[in-house]
């Protein structure tokens, strides 16, 4: 079987080296432009395109895939199917009709639960304790096509964004290549998606980081091992930028008598190797964290070179 092969970010590459691994031909690789990265403004390649040029594979790089002129451009690759990972570009109906077997999705949820661009990071702010890979058929709507295979895996309790993102890059190719090979026998079936059970996993932004100290500590829990590493979750300390990387909650009824004329956002000790960070219930115990400026550092380091008191106020 002949594929051409659509995606852009490290997630994706775990499929497109899948592929590569089963013996599938992969006739070239579809990937977004260059994009400037960094102070230096100079322009990167997408984990992708690495990938493709280490394997000697032909990319293309249209800014709109949609453009006539570029879904002439795709005509010219020999595809029995295009498998899409992550592309970052909607496929109008001429491109999803194109190869004989369509194209198909390796999507990082379980739908049709986490529609969207972001269902890693949703499924840790919501607390979710499984996730997975649906490899579904693709039709005009955003992650609304017909379901073809999935595979489940179950989330770590201190699970972060960067860790099970790469659990799924790796489950994604798994999954993609067990679909395939049902395919070719056969012996794959496609199962329309429930909306009524449906949910959005909306693109996370910069903005998204922002902790609301006053929230219950789970609360904060997540949304710190959902935004670690990019975008962040921070506050402010002292008027600078603090990201916090890693904290334990600790629940109310962990926490000593000292901490109740503290209010949420109010630092109850600093301690070796971390401080404790009042909130609206609970505390976070902050181990791992990058003041504006700084490197991220572990909370030993940044207490060896800051002077950080009970009753100073993050917000």
């Amino acid at each position: 079987m002949k594929i051409v092969f659509m995606g852009t970010p490290d997630y994706a590459v775990g499929s497109l080296e899948a592929l590569l691994g089963a013996g599938y031909e992969v006739t070239g690789v579809v990937t977004q432009p260059d994009r400037p990265k960094g102070r230096s403004g100079q322009l990167r390649f997408s984990p992708v395109k690495e990938c493709a040029l280490a394997h000697g594979i032909p990319v293309f790089q249209p800014e709109r895939i949609r453009r006539p002129e570029n879904v002439e451009r795709l005509r010219e690759f020999t595809a029995d199917l295009f498998v899409v990972a992550a592309f970052g570009q909607i496929l109008p109906d001429e491109i999803l009709e194109m190869p004989r077997y369509g194209c198909i999705n390796v999507h990082a949820s379980l739908l049709p639960r986490y529609r969207g661009a972001s269902p890693i990071q949703r499924v840790l702010l919501d607390g979710e304790k499984e996730t997975g890979i649906t490899v579904m058929q693709m039709n005009e709507g955003v992650d609304t096509g017909d379901i073809l295979y999935r595979k489940k895996i179950a989330i770590d309790p201190r699970e972060t964004f960067a860790t099970l993102h790469d659990k799924l890059m790796v489950l994604g190719g798994e999954a993609l290549t067990e679909a395939l090979a049902l395919l070719e026998k056969g012996e794959l079936t496609a199962t329309p998606q429930n909306s009524a059970l449906s949910t959005y996993a909306p693109l996370i932004k910069k903005e998204d980081g922002e902790l609301d100290l006053e929230k219950d500590v789970q609360v904060l829990d997540r949304q710190i091992r959902a935004m670690n590493p990019w975008p962040g979750a921070f506050t402010h300390l002292k008027g600078k930028l603090l990201k916090i990387y890693e904290a334990d909650p600790v629940p109310e009824a962990e926490l000593s008598e000292e901490a109740a004329g503290y209010g949420p956002g109010s630092v109850i000790r600093a301690e070796k190797g971390a401080f404790v960070i009042r909130c609206g219930s609970g505390a976070l115990k902050v181990r791992s964290l990058q003041l504006e400026g700084k490197k991220q550092m572990d909370a030993a380091a940044f207490l060896a070179g800051a002077k950080l008191l009970p009753g100073e106020y993050l917000k």
